[in-house]
Order: structure tokens, then C-alpha cells, then sequence
């Protein structure tokens, strides 16, 4: 772990975009979706934070959040196992006066108590959306030495697609922004369009009393969305500053991006752009280490512990606990947590979620730009 920032506390909303991934966040939400064969995608928000120093963290999850509870337990692999702060997992319904909240003001508007309770001057808000080795301690220094009153980090990337509309649902919102002499001068949402955009990454630093401010008086107004209801409408008035971020940053809306930017880890500069700095803490699973068996052939694979290997597989991630029989032939596959392919297995561009049987000679093609995708629990 890094220096403490006993200055900071974090906020990480879960459950946001959950709706751009129906086969992946249908019995999950968005932060535990698995990726990179041993992660889910909250350990990278999650991990950046505690190593910049953040040891106060609160997850306001709003459904399906079981696996995501089973995942991260007491904490205990992020350091976050304390008296006083550590990690803090916020159920709806969890208060006599929450809700089921829709966007960022109800969800902050029922911790508000806690928030008044903490000692920390400042908090952190991020998504768990994006796979990405974040220094927060950066951004806390950046928002101090300019004086804003609000600071978002974001990064100069494409738009995640042309159609706006296909981002319909609120909680589905995305942002861009102009910025001039490092403030933000103009929000705009959902806009499409080619080329590079000023892309929020929906992460923010603020004085924590004066975000208790700005939900109080949002909520009395009926408003729900941090980003379209508080900061679009006062963006002349809040003194909004832009960090940008010009790390290595994984982000999907879709599966067929979801299958694209995980097999780019299988490329070293891609992998190590991700991974090369402060490390990614992950729920650990006691296992043997990946076993190769005679007639085993592999090419350019990231396998997790735990796998065993009898037949060929090129160009795969293979999480912990997969399977691979004899002659079978995997290739260009994400095949997560405890996959069996049974012998005889003939399987192209494929995504496989958990506790997944492929029987006996079963053939599967898919392609780059759709690939085929087997449910949680099935049997093909």
C-alpha cells in the first residue's frame, strides 16, 4: 500500500451502465463483471484508491449485488478490514428513509448522515465502469491547487458509440466537455459524433461539505443526476476543473467491445499499460497453479490459476478453474471461472461466463464482431 490520504474518503457507484451489458450484468452488476482471467472490474477503482491512500470507501449498490458481496467479503484483500473506515457496502432499503435510488443524488441523499459523521475534508466519486490503474492522489492534489469547487478527471478518447440514442436510459448517460484554461465551460450529453472528445470519466473530487450541500439542496428540488441536474444547469456558476488523464484506460458498452478489449490484453504493450503500475488486489482463490498435461498445446493465452489444459488453445483468457479436454480446440475464447470444454470441443470466438460445460465434440463459431455467448450455469 501507498502513503495514507487521511484527507479523502471514496464513494463508488456500482450499478451504473449496468443496463449496456444484458448478458454480463444480468444476474451481476457492472463492477463485477470478470475480466483480465482473474479481476473483477471493481478491484481497478477499488485497488486505485487504496493505493492512493484511501482507506474510508463506501459501495452504494442498488441490485444485484450478490456476487459483488461475495467478491470483495470483508475487504480483507484490499486492506480494508478496520475499525473505523475500511470498506462500507450500502444496500437499498438499507435505512427507514432509502429507497431504491435512480441516480446519484438518491443515492447520496440516503448516506448523507454518514457523510456528515466523517472526519475526511474531501470525497472521491467514481463509477466502477472503467479498467483503468488510477491515481487519485493526483486528482485530490490537482482539485486543491486550482481552487475549484468541483475537479472530474477525464480523457481525450472516441465516443462509445454513434447513435445516441442507444444510450436511452438515464443511468446510461455519458458526458463530454469543453474545456477551456483547464475549467469546464459547456456539459454536453450523449453526444455522437468521430474523432477525439473530452470524455468525462465520471470520476470527482469535492469538498465532502460542500457535496452535503449540493444533494440537500438538489434532492429538495426533485433532482436526481449529479452530473445532468447540479453541475450541467451551474456550470457557469461551480468553478468545474478538468484532470486529464492520459493513462491506459478499458471501457465497453457493449459484448462485442467487451470481447475486443479484453483479447488487446493478450498484447504485451496493452497488458503492461494496465498492469505496470501500482498493483490491481483481487479476491484471492487458494489453487493449484495452471497444469499443462502431455498433448497440451497452447499460443499466446493468459490463463489464471487453477486450469487445466489437455487439448490446444490459441489466443484465449482463460479464468480460474477452466477446463480444456483432449483434442479439443479452443481458440480466440474468454472462457471464465470453472468452464469445462470436454473433449473432442471445437470452439472459435466464443465468451463463456461462469460454470459453463461444453460437451463432447460440440462445434461453436462465432466471430470478432459477434461473438457467441454462453450464459452463466449452461450446458452446451
Amino acid at each position: 500500500m501507498l502513503n495514507k490520504n487521511s484527507e479523502a474518503l471514496g464513494i463508488i457507484f456500482p450499478n451504473s451502465y449496468d443496463t449496456l451489458m444484458p448478458e454480463l450484468a444480468n444476474e451481476r452488476l457492472m463492477a463485477s463483471i470478470p475480466f483480465a482471467s482473474r479481476y473483477r472490474m471493481i478491484d481497478f477503482v477499488l485497488s486505485s484508491m487504496v493505493n492512493s491512500g484511501i482507506d474510508n470507501v463506501s459501495l452504494i449498490v442498488r441490485k444485484n449485488y450478490l456476487s459483488l458481496l461475495d467478491h470483495l467479503g470483508s475487504g480483507r484483500e484490499w486492506d480494508l478490514t478496520r475499525k473505523n473506515g475500511g470498506l462500507n457496502i450500502v444496500p437499498p432499503f438499507s435505512q427507514k428513509t432509502s429507497k431504491m435510488y435512480g441516480g446519484r443524488v438518491d443515492a447520496l441523499i440516503g448516506i448523507v448522515n454518514f457523510l456528515k459523521r466523517q472526519k475526511e475534508e474531501y470525497v472521491v466519486m467514481s463509477d466502477a465502469n472503467l479498467a483503468v490503474n488510477f491515481d487519485f492522489r493526483a486528482l485530490i492534489a490537482d482539485h486543491i491547487a486550482s481552487g475549484a469547487d468541483v475537479t472530474v478527471a477525464y480523457r481525450k478518447a472516441g465516443l462509445p458509440v454513434t447513435d445516441a440514442d442507444a444510450f436511452s436510459s438515464e443511468e446510461e448517460l455519458y458526458y463530454t466537455l469543453k474545456i477551456e484554461d483547464g475549467r469546464v465551460k459547456k456539459i454536453k450529453i450523449n453526444e455522437a459524433g468521430e474523432g477525439l472528445y473530452n470524455v468525462s470519466m465520471n470520476m470527482y473530487v469535492l469538498r465532502r461539505e460542500y457535496l452535503i450541500e449540493l444533494i440537500a439542496e438538489a434532492y429538495v428540488k426533485g433532482n436526481f443526476y449529479f452530473e445532468r441536474d447540479i453541475l450541467l444547469p451551474q456550470v457557469d456558476k461551480i468553478n468545474i476543473h478538468a484532470f486529464e488523464f492520459t493513462g491506459y484506460v478499458v471501457g465497453f458498452h457493449d459484448l462485442s467491445s467487451y470481447f475486443k478489449e479484453s483479447m488487446r490484453l493478450l498484447e504485451g504493450d496493452h497488458l503492461n499499460a494496465l498492469f505496470g503500475g501500482a498493483p490491481i488486489y483481487t479476491k484471492i482463490r487458494d489453487d493449484n497453479p495452471t497444469r499443462y498435461k502431455d498433448g497440451a498445446k497452447v499460443k499466446n493465452i493468459m490463463a489464471a490459476d487453477g486450469c487445466i489444459i489437455e487439448g490446444e488453445a490459441e489466443n484465449c483468457i482463460l479464468f480460474r478453474g477452466v477446463k480444456i479436454g483432449k483434442g479439443a480446440k479452443v481458440k480466440n475464447c474468454i472462457l471464465m471461472q470453472d468452464t469445462v470444454v470436454e473433449d473432442g470441443v471445437s470452439i472459435e470466438y466464443a465468451v463463456s461466463d461462469k460454470n459453463v460445460t461444453i460437451t463432447e465434440n460440440t462445434s461453436l463459431k462465432g466471430t470478432d464482431s459477434f461473438p457467441i455467448y454462453i450464459g452463466k450455469g449452461q450446458v452446451v
